[in-house]
């Protein structure tokens, strides 16, 4: 499978795609900065609901989960430092219903130990800086 995508999600060792979602709603994933082995595990939907102007219904659309690069200010700022090569995107899960993303997404910070984990450096193993905030 070729991806459609710069540095594609890579899902049970091949890259996901967007005929890969099916009736899914949002995944679980770690990012990984290739040079110092920092991680960062967050959640993220495939799909966005907008209501466009003048109308009342929401509308489904596919959202951005393929530029997407995590919510955390501090891994952003690396990834705009280092460039985007330098980190690999992995889904650990993939999920039916937002509830079941958002509980898994949870469950993997703490079996992770993402607020206590430290890198060989001394320095912390994840990005992560809160759970449930």
């Amino acid at each position: 499978m070729v991806a459609d995508y710069e540095n594609p999600w890579i899902y049970t060792e091949q890259p996901f795609l967007s005929e890969n979602i099916g009736n899914s709603f949002g995944f679980v994933y770690r990012i990984t900065n290739l040079s110092n082995g920092r991680q960062y595990i967050g959640r993220k939907y495939f799909w966005k609901f907008r209501t466009p102007k003048g109308k009342k219904r929401k509308v489904k659309s596919e959202s951005d989960w393929k530029k997407y690069y995590g919510s955390c200010p501090e891994l952003k700022e690396d990834i705009e430092r280092m460039g985007r090569q330098n980190f690999s995107r992995t889904i650990l899960s993939v999920h039916k219903t937002s509830g079941k993303t958002n509980f898994e997404e949870t469950r993997q910070l703490f079996i992770h130990g993402v607020l206590t984990e430290s890198l060989d450096t001394g320095g912390p193993a994840y990005y992560n800086s809160n759970i449930l905030s």
